[in-house]
């Protein structure tokens, strides 16, 4: 894998630690924000066996109705403050999958510090709904999806 693509994104909720873990790995709460704006989950495609060499997958679907499967394999999780997993269509046998990171701080007032590192792929700042925006999308779903619990 080339180690110079990647990025990392900082965010802060106003969700205690644990609320921010479960939305990482309860796949009625993940299905509710694993995709950018304007973008579905489709229902019932989001699946986690969550545990080291377990897996996951859903299915984002754009406002076309294009389909993306997307999922990946848990390579370490330490509950609840970090995830390591492959990220990547199933279905793209051409490339190695890129790896995210994500490390869940406790912060002051039950907030919660994420820091999520996608290795494998640029920092695509400068695109239109490049790799790196969708993600900011999805945390912002996140986010809505914390203050609603």
């Amino acid at each position: 894998m080339d180690t110079t693509k990647q990025f990392t994104i900082t965010r802060e909720f106003d969700a205690p630690r644990e609320a921010v873990w479960r939305a990482w790995t309860d796949p009625a709460i993940a299905a509710q924000w694993w995709h950018p704006h304007e973008v579905v989950t489709k229902e019932g495609s989001t699946r986690i066996d969550l545990r080291e060499g377990g897996s996951y997958a859903y299915t984002m679907v754009i406002p076309d109705g294009t389909e993306y499967p997307t999922g990946g394999e848990y390579l370490e999780v330490r509950e609840p403050e970090r995830l390591r997993f492959t990220w990547a269509d199933p279905g793209d046998e051409q490339r190695e999958a890129p790896v995210i990171t994500i490390d869940l701080a406790e912060l002051a007032d039950d907030r919660c510090e994420m820091t999520f590192h996608l290795l494998g792929i640029d920092d695509d700042r400068p695109s239109d709904h490049g790799v790196f925006d969708g993600w900011n999308e999805a945390f912002e779903e996140l986010d809505d999806v914390l203050v609603r619990a």
